[in-house]
């Protein structure tokens, strides 16, 4: 029994997205971001509940509906007939497949005998119901991009050695994440057409509401269920009429005007916002019962629409100003035909009075000015010679196989700043200036890691490089390997057969963990060192984000290191960690390198396929434990050391470190991408 959707304690602008979505598909689905524990999954799979139910024609894989059908529908031409049944929930896993997500054709029978034999996938499954994403931010990025494709062409394409199939993909999209887990690259996010902000209510009285809700609902989910029955029929009653009231609504020109000037004033790129804020306006004002939309129907669909867009850069948090949304939509008339129109209060998340009836709320619990939720329990790169200036130690690194390739950039200027002795008092320093872009650290060989845009590495989406005898079932055939076999083994039968079948090898880009190894001790302390430090490692992590790797921090200072950051996607976590860096103390190098192995160790238990690189940020000045013991625990990982010693005399410390790690060493300077003249 699914836990109601009106039972749910708060999240008002939660409800009103999902809403909002049920009503016009073409709002283009709901992003929910949150910390865990926030019912995040279980409002979604109530949501389904409420949608009406759908008339298909009986035995299509599709769902077609029977009054239009798909015409380029794969179980088609249909012959008529209807049935009617519930609307779906489907839900994709993160560790889904491309084919298991949009359909796969059996190859083996297309070589072999000629037929396109197809396999939907779960956009076939999902059309005209709900598709729930759970973590969205964890599946592959191609993945996403299919998946937000399918969602606003409203059509899935598979396209596979010359076949093309293509089907409707009509659904509603709604994903949820956590962003301490790490967060959506920019493009997607303008992708979802709202996202809503969800956390735990710090009200003790709601709290108690949520938990005896809930524990209500756990002894007997079906007398809970019965309880709120009449409030789920009027809400599924009330979205119904609204789908059909939606494609009368009257867009005025006003009010298109009102939407291109909040768009324009928050600085959105693109026309995306623009679009998905007058859809969502449209079908809040059918919500609300209106004919035409009005000033407080686009004022709901901006702060649903625009948070996310404003995103300059991954460290940038989503948010709205409401106070300049007011001030935009006040910047013109109201429509002259509605006077009366008024923008609604600020404590109106859902547009109205009128709109938080129905079920929405249980009128005899709590208040809900916050808005948060029910707690459901649920739980091909040049090697860089390194650096010179180091008293000439780098020239005695041996030319090992664990060393990472280095971006092509070279730039043997130090920085100009001064140093502080041993045993600085601890201090916290904040970062002069942007982060700017990094060269490239790549882990050599080729590995079989998540796809991403550092190192080589197997890859289903990647260049051929070769064939190979399948163990499983083909899903990427190398043509020419496959019919050079059959060829060889005679043609007999005239046709492909099993044994024939060749799997292409592919291989294009992986992620990596990089790990940061930040010395914090007192010799790093100078002021404006320290400020280069944070603004290189910053530099560093953003490069991380837009390679798809997942990162962790350890600092060493005083007499132990500490794992500040465990491994994680979110670089914003990062870069909280390295604004508040303090420093101070004695260097000990030997227990940062140890802290790294066990780190490493770890996490090779959890992603055995994911290789590390190890990124080493000291001037080299070991005051503490054994450095040259701790250096044989990395010596089968990929290292790099960033020197960060500057000033006329230098002992080149880090470059013997380097050595030892059979590592490169690169000036704190060199750690910025430099563009070569043509």
């Amino acid at each position: 029994m699914t836990y109601p959707f009106s039972a749910v304690v708060g999240m008002d602008d939660l409800k009103l997205a999902l809403i909002l979505n049920a009503v016009s598909p073409r709002v283009g689905g709901v992003l929910v971001r949150g910390e865990k524990g926030t019912a995040k999954s279980t409002i979604v799979r109530a949501l389904a509940e409420l949608l009406p139910s759908v008339e298909v024609v009986p035995g299509c894989r599709f769902a077609c509906d029977p009054v239009a059908p798909y015409k380029e529908c794969p179980d088609g031409p249909h012959d008529g007939g209807s049935e009617t049944r519930r609307a779906r929930l489907v839900e994709l896993p993160v560790g889904a497949s491309e084919d298991r997500l949009a359909g796969s054709l059996d190859l083996e029978k297309a070589l072999a005998h000629g037929v396109a034999a197809f396999e939907p996938g779960l956009l076939a499954a999902a059309h005209r119901g709900v598709l729930y994403v759970d973590e969205v931010n964890l599946l592959h990025d191609h993945l996403v991009d299919l998946l937000l494709d399918a969602a606003a062409l409203g059509t899935c394409y598979v396209e596979r050695e010359g076949v093309s199939v293509r089907h409707a993909a009509r659904f509603l999209l709604a994903g949820t994440m956590n962003p301490e887990e790490g967060e959506l690259r920019p493009q997607l996010l303008d992708r979802f057409g709202l996202t809503v902000e969800v956390r735990a209510s710090r009200d003790p009285g709601e709290r108690a509401e949520v938990i005896r809700r809930r524990m209500a609902y756990e002894r007997d989910p079906d007398a809970f269920a019965a309880d709120w029955d009449s409030r789920e029929s009027d809400l599924a009653t009330r979205i119904a009429e609204a789908r059909k009231r939606v494609e009368s609504v009257r867009l005025p020109d006003a009010a298109l005007k009102q939407i291109a000037t909040v768009c324009a004033g928050f600085e959105v790129d693109g026309m995306r916002a623009d679009l998905v804020t007058a859809h969502a306006a449209v079908a809040h004002a059918a919500w609300a019962g209106r004919d035409k939309v009005t000033t407080r129907d686009v004022r709901e669909a901006a702060r649903l629409a625009l948070p996310h867009r404003r995103r300059r850069d991954p460290f940038d948090a989503p948010g709205l100003d409401e106070n300049k949304l007011d001030e935009l939509l006040n910047q013109l008339p109201d429509d002259p035909e509605d006077p009366d129109d008024t923008n609604p209060p600020d404590d109106d998340p859902s547009g109205g009075d009128e709109l938080n009836q129905d079920g929405l709320e249980n009128p005899d619990g709590p208040e809900n000015p916050d808005g948060p939720g029910h707690q459901d329990g649920l739980g091909n790169q040049d090697q860089l010679p390194q650096n010179k200036s180091a008293q000439g130690q780098a020239d005695q690194r041996p030319s090992g196989q664990n060393q990472p390739d280095l971006g092509p950039d070279s730039n043997d200027a130090e920085p100009n700043s001064s140093q502080t002795g041993e045993g600085q008092a601890a201090e916290s320093f904040q970062v002069p200036g942007a982060p700017y872009k990094a060269r490239l650290f790549s882990v050599p060989g080729v590995g079989g890691g998540a796809p991403g845009r550092r190192s080589r590495g197997r890859s289903a989406r990647g260049r051929t490089v070769g064939s190979r005898t399948p163990k499983a079932k083909v899903t990427q055939v190398h043509l020419m390997a496959t019919l050079r076999a059959a060829a060889l083994r005679g043609w007999r039968q005239g046709a492909v057969v099993r044994t024939d079948l060749r799997e292409a090898i592919r291989e294009g880009r992986e992620g990596n963990l990089v790990l940061f190894v930040v010395d914090a001790s007192g010799s790093m302390g100078a002021r404006k060192r320290m400020g280069e430090v944070k603004a290189a490692v910053l530099s560093l992590l953003l490069d991380a984000y837009q390679r798809r790797d997942k990162i962790g921090m350890i600092t060493f200072r005083g007499t132990s290191a500490e794992l500040i950051l465990p491994p994680t996607s979110s670089v914003e976590a990062g870069a909280a960690r390295m604004r508040l860096l303090k420093t101070g103390g004695r260097t000990p190098i030997a227990a940062g390198l140890i802290k790294a192995a066990e780190v490493l160790r770890i996490e090779r238990l959890r992603d055995p396929a994911r290789r590390p690189l190890v990124v080493v940020v000291t001037d080299g000045r070991a005051t503490s434990g054994d450095a040259d013991r701790a250096t044989t625990l990395l010596k089968d990982t990929a290292c790099v050391v960033v020197d960060c010693e500057s000033g006329p005399v230098r002992l080149g410390l880090a470059a013997k470190l380097a050595f030892r790690l059979d590592a490169p060493v690169v000036g704190l300077s060199d750690v910025a991408h430099v563009m070569k003249a043509a």
